[in-house]
């Protein structure tokens, strides 16, 4: 591979943004992939790819390269040239890159492998909290698994097409795809590829949605005709699942506190085609009260560390802070309790997160259960989707009934 200059600078300051700046990874890439209009889609591959390569792997190139944050251009270009002696790409003659001993980087590689905290490019209290929730076996599967590139995973939008229609449609279209058998929507892209600019994306046929995240929406067990809340509904994902499922009949509303997110899922709706979903913004306590007892079926995709999902959010594990899990953990709990509420008697309550650990997912919802609210209801089935099992991301959903 040559590099060229224009690409591998883009990277560098794609990579200041994120370390230095704390700019978010998908923001800075999608921001950088529209520099420059004469880039293809291989150079665009190539920034997106080795940006998030950089980010992902930050700890161990630092090692390498023996630089310390915050980082200088200079340092930034040290890491980078770790991450072409690796890959056994030939370093070019520019003033940038300082002469670089290939057997030095190779030989601080092979070192460092033997820790795993280097080895898989994570804070040391991460790895801590990992053993701890875990185990040494198991965290140690399941962040190697983590620090893989995960697979394009689409779900066909069945209010429009079927999953056979469409991978027909986009092979026709140059997107090699195969379906995933255990998973009745889900195709797998053969390549890396932008699928928004296809016309079966712009045509609603399809959302990107990880494979396991397309078992949560299922998992509520929603019918035509009922009330739904999407409690937590974001910019909708789960939500537009939930409307394909009731085939449009019935109510389904989608919550939340932020009124950018719920514009974005306004506009996804639309071109879903997915008629029966009504938005509400929780700006009080009273937009919940008037739901209680109301809804067939609540779901809670409540907000999390996200450690389950580090293959498509690396940058997720240097933003996080130690104690952010006893913050968000509480948090969890409250929308347990006060969105419960929302459930009707003989009603169904789905909890889930994108979250491995324990201290968020089976441990909540016990927590729940031996509270006064959660006495209502009993646990009839609970799923944890670990990444090292599955090849995907990471996932926790528990179901509950209300007596």
């Amino acid at each position: 591979m040559r590099l060229h200059r224009n690409l591998v600078f883009a990277v560098i300051d794609a990579t200041d943004l994120i370390f230095n700046k704390g700019e978010y990874a998908d923001k800075v890439v999608e921001k950088t992939l529209k520099r420059d209009k004469r880039w293809g889609a291989r150079d665009r591959g190539f920034i997106a790819e080795t940006t998030y390569d950089m980010v992902r792997w930050k700890r161990l190139y630092a090692e390498i390269a023996e630089v310390r944050e915050p980082f200088s251009r200079a340092n930034l270009f040290r890491m980078f040239a770790v991450w072409a002696v690796l890959r056994g790409i030939d370093l070019p003659d520019w003033k940038q890159i300082e002469p670089t001993p290939a057997r030095r980087i190779k030989g601080r590689f092979d070192e460092l492998s033997k820790t795993r905290k280097f080895r898989e490019s994570i804070p040391d209290w991460l790895d801590e909290l990992g053993v701890q929730s875990l185990g040494e076996k198991l965290w140690t599967q399941e962040i190697s698994a983590l620090n893989q590139q995960a697979d394009v995973i689409l779900r066909a939008n069945t209010l429009k097409t079927t999953r056979a229609a469409l991978s027909k449609y986009l092979s026709d279209e140059g997107f090699g795809n195969q379906p995933l058998k255990e998973y009745p929507h889900a195709l797998m892209l053969n390549e890396r590829a932008n699928v928004f600019t296809s016309d079966a994306f712009k045509n609603g046929y399809f959302e990107v949605q990880d494979a396991s995240s397309q078992l949560v929406a299922p998992f509520l067990l929603a019918q035509p005709g009922q009330r739904i809340v999407d409690a937590c509904a974001g910019a909708g994902g789960k939500s537009l699942h939930l409307a394909s499922l009731m085939e449009n009949k019935g109510q389904l509303i989608a919550l939340d506190i932020y009124p950018g997110k719920l514009k974005e899922l306004k506009r996804r709706a639309k071109r879903n085609g997915a008629h029966n979903i009504e938005t509400r913004l929780i700006d009080s306590t009273k937009v919940i009260k008037k739901l209680h007892g109301s809804a067939d079926g609540v779901l809670i995709d409540a907000p999390c560390t996200g450690l389950g999902i580090l293959r498509r959010n690396p940058d997720a594990k240097w933003k996080m802070q130690p104690t952010f899990l006893k913050e968000i953990t509480a948090t969890q709990q409250k929308l347990l309790q006060d969105y419960s509420q929302m459930v009707k008697p003989g009603g169904l309550l789905v909890y889930a997160t994108c979250s491995i650990l324990p201290q968020e997912n089976d441990r909540q919802v016990r927590a729940f259960l031996a509270s006064d609210p959660g006495s209502d209801f009993q646990l009839e089935e609970e799923k944890k989707i670990f990444s090292s099992k599955s090849g995907h991301d990471g996932f926790y959903m528990a179901r509950l009934r209300r007596k």
